[in-house]
């Protein structure tokens, strides 16, 4: 601990009463305590300790005013002070009328008289409060790992079970990098042979020459394509179907195959689409089959609960948007992304239940074509119990609650405080923006916040591109 170099020279003229309102205004509570261990005065210098009897503690032994816990801890302070150096800080619980213990850390000296014992406190209950938050913060961010990991697990297996010919490809090479176990049987292989091939090598000449134009095309355009192709294993005519998807700074393909003459089919096609059709009605999360215009053709049963409705029928040629948050903006911004795009990620919006209930969703959609027109398909995801402060990952944070609380006493607790808020705000955007791959519309409808005020959010801690923030 650092001392005045020259107290006698620099305090030779502070009285009883200015050393008394010095140690009030800079500690949250003092405590005047006798050889006995009794309090005989006090000062409390903080507003924003929560109401205690504070006069009611004169005259009683210090170790009454605390909880059991904290009594073996008031007797060493007792024990431990000195007059030369202070004791080290050490964490004690008031117990009040309503059950909430009140937190403080004390420090004691002994006075020059040798008489009386001096207990210098810190009010504790701010940063108990942020740990609070931060520790929900962490458990919120790690349910939505597991939650994101057990829907991955679902998804591969609708990859899995599809009795489409699914493949993935690298849009930089045209390099095959999965490949499901229909499109194995359709090339007569194996998922590990298949893999690792140029995709256009399945394709006898001109098809292969055709497929590399439409594959260039959707990379140029980010638009999906469809087309017929020869394969080259058996000489069948296929529908293939095309469109671009963005991961980990790069660009992929997901191509659907699929035989025009459906008499090719695997015999065990049909047994893998019964179960592919019980998976999508059982899947906890809602299901919607629309056509173009948002008229529903088929949803599962999780839809129907969210609805507040008893069968298909009661929706079926219903428009969508009857059930959506916001009618006429939700369902026409959906259609026309996967219009655009093929397909719509973490769209977060509300569903309206048939007997007035309400619940927070997030949607991701896709567009299949069918026919001439395309059909979309909604995955729907009640969000109702999640957190509000979310993150995609389990963030480290830079400056740990042990490290903050270190410098109490050191910097004011309003500086502590909001430096703690500045920083779980940062880590909330910069998650939201992960979550919304950059969608900045997106990340400030998920956060609460309109556009522009996430626009000062961003510039104020330096995140993300803001050369685009015009034309975003």
């Amino acid at each position: 601990m650092k001392t005045f170099d020259s107290p006698e020279k620099s305090f030779k003229s502070l009285s009883t009463e200015d050393a008394a309102i010095l140690i009030s205004v800079s500690t949250d509570i003092s405590l005047v305590i006798n050889k006995d261990g009794v309090i005989v005065d006090l000062s409390v210098g903080a507003n924003d300790i929560p109401e205690i009897e504070y006069r009611s503690w004169i005259g009683k032994p210090w170790t009454d005013t605390a909880t059991v816990e904290s009594k073996t801890k008031i007797e060493d302070l007792l024990s431990d002070a000195s007059p030369n150096e202070k004791t080290e800080w050490r964490h004690i619980n008031h117990p009040t009328d309503s059950g909430i213990d009140i937190p403080i850390q004390y420090a004691t000296l002994a006075l020059g008289d040798n008489e009386n014992i001096i207990a210098v406190g810190r009010y504790l209950g701010n940063i108990a409060s942020l740990q609070q938050q931060l520790l929900n913060a962490q458990q919120s961010m790690e349910r939505h790992y597991w939650q994101f990991r057990h829907l991955e697990t679902r998804y591969r297996l609708l990859f899995k079970l599809s009795s489409e010919a699914v493949f993935i490809v690298d849009s930089q090479n045209q390099l095959i990098t999965e490949a499901n176990a229909y499109a194995a049987q359709l090339l007569d292989s194996d998922e590990e042979s298949i893999t690792g091939k140029r995709f256009s090598d399945l394709f006898e000449n001109s098809s292969a020459e055709l497929i590399e134009q439409l594959l260039a095309g959707v990379r140029a355009t980010g638009k999906i394509e469809n087309g017929d192709a020869q394969l080259l294993n058996d000489n069948s005519e296929v529908s293939f179907s095309a469109s671009l998807f963005p991961q980990d700074g790069s660009s992929l393909f997901l191509i659907r195959l699929s035989p025009k003459d459906r008499g090719a089919i695997n015999p065990s096609a049909e047994n893998t689409r019964d179960k592919l059709l019980r998976l999508v009605e059982q899947a906890p999360d809602g299901f919607v089959v629309t056509s173009s215009d948002g008229k529903i053709i088929a949803a599962n049963h999780a839809f129907l609960e969210l609805a507040e409705l008893f069968t298909e029928e009661q929706i079926r040629g219903e428009s969508l948007d009857k059930w959506l948050g916001r009618p006429g903006v939700d369902l026409n911004v959906l259609t026309a992304n996967l219009r655009e795009q093929g397909k719509v990620r973490l769209f977060a919006t509300t569903l309206r239940g048939e007997y007035g209930s309400s619940v927070k969703v997030e949607i991701s959609a896709t567009s299949v074509m069918n026919g001439e027109h395309p059909n979309f398909a909604f995955i729907i995801r009640d969000i109702g119990l999640r957190l509000d402060d979310e993150t995609k990952k389990i963030r480290k944070i830079p400056r740990p609650v042990q490290q903050m609380t270190e410098l109490v006493g050191r910097v004011p607790l309003k500086e502590l405080v909001q430096e703690s808020t500045d920083m779980i705000e940062r880590y909330c955007i910069e998650a939201a923006l992960e979550i919304t791959s950059d969608n900045r519309a997106s990340a400030a409808e998920m956060l609460g916040l309109s556009r522009q005020s996430l626009y000062t959010k961003l510039r104020r801690y330096g995140l993300g591109d803001l050369a685009s923030e015009n034309g975003d």
